[in-house]
């Protein structure tokens, strides 16, 4: 059996794939790959009548992720997220089509969660260090800053989106989309793939996954999802998924530890602090990819105890991994959403 193992910032997801040079039925195996989005991207997937032009589905997938930067790019002072955010205003702006989904999405996310998925933390994020102005972290942010950024964070009543146009509540308020916009990335890699005829498929940015169809053995895409522990990658469980978006998010590997406690990335939006339970990673599979996103990093917020009832409200298959003295050697233990057991039974 081959081993693709594929790693990112915020999503760990570890993919052990069948060996694919033996395709079934004369079918060709693609393989494409390239950077993205401070990472890399991948697609696999089967050719089953041998026509696909890989050079011109790499330009395509290329054309689509440039194009998703371009609206989404936190990292980009020209995308149009940071003309939003340099608009210091609290007049409506029009957007493109895609922005307006995507906050349309995190809206519905947000109002669903609790309010812990919330894409205008970014002020919070970079008090904290964690954020695309590159802000060293290392310590923990002085009260009047931390204070000044949550005063213009909030997304429930903070920022409105109707068809094409989008409004602050406050002028200096900040869309930060990292925890979304790669997802919707995935998705648009899919559009593209499905353009180019194939039907049996996986395209992944950083670790995020949307899976099509049958791998080359007629089966589900097996996909290993990491145990949650900086030190180690090796796959703590194996799900079996088809036309589904997968993401993971965790909260052990971009952290930082002053005066023996540590401080992850992942921050409450209800406090403004990082989150301090025992749950260390969750995986969600959904519909798209830009859904399982979200959601990833709306339920790690939550952690498990809350986070399950509304993955069961909602019904979302998720996978949650918590820290547990009682795991012994293990060291983790974890609990899943009834949809993700009815999917994996």
């Amino acid at each position: 059996m081959a081993t693709n193992i594929v790693f990112s910032r915020r999503s760990f997801i570890l993919m052990s794939l069948t060996t694919l040079a033996a395709c079934k039925g004369g079918s060709e195996l693609v393989e494409l790959s390239g950077s993205t989005m401070g990472t890399s991207y991948s697609v696999t997937g089967l050719d089953h009548d041998r026509s696909v032009d890989k050079a011109a589905l790499k330009t395509a997938l290329e054309k689509s992720l440039a194009d998703v930067n371009a609206q989404m790019s936190n990292w980009d002072a020209t995308s149009e997220v940071s003309r939003f955010n340099a608009f210091k205003s609290t007049d409506p702006m029009t957007v493109s089509e895609s922005l307006a989904r995507v906050v349309s999405a995190a809206r519905d996310v947000n109002a669903a969660s609790d309010g812990q998925f919330d894409i205008t933390l970014g002020p919070v994020i970079e008090a904290w260090g964690f954020g695309a102005k590159g802000s060293a972290h290392g310590a923990t942010p002085d009260a009047a800053v931390l204070a000044a950024a949550r005063d213009v964070a909030g997304q429930t009543h903070g920022l409105q989106v109707s068809g094409s146009q989008i409004r602050k509540s406050h002028p200096d308020a900040e869309i930060y989309l990292p925890s979304i916009g790669k997802g919707f990335g995935v998705d648009q890699m899919a559009k593209v793939a499905r353009e180019f005829g194939l039907s049996d498929f996986m395209v992944e940015i950083g670790g995020d996954i949307y899976v099509s169809g049958r791998n080359a053995d007629g089966m589900n895409w097996q996909i290993g999802i990491e145990t949650p522990d900086a030190h180690t990658r090796q796959a703590y469980q194996v799900a079996s998924v088809s036309n589904l978006g997968m993401a993971t998010s965790g909260d052990y590997r971009n952290y930082f530890e002053r005066d023996g406690k540590r401080f992850s990335h992942i921050i409450d939006a209800r406090t403004g602090q990082p989150i301090t339970h025992k749950t260390a990673s969750v995986t969600v599979l959904a519909e798209n990819t830009m859904l399982a996103d979200a959601w990833a990093t709306a339920l790690l917020v939550l952690g498990t105890e809350r986070g399950l009832e509304i993955a069961d409200q909602q019904d979302l298959a998720v996978l949650f991994i918590d820290r547990s003295e009682e795991a012994g050697d293990k060291t983790f233990a974890s609990i899943s959403s009834r949809r993700f057991q009815e999917l994996q039974a």
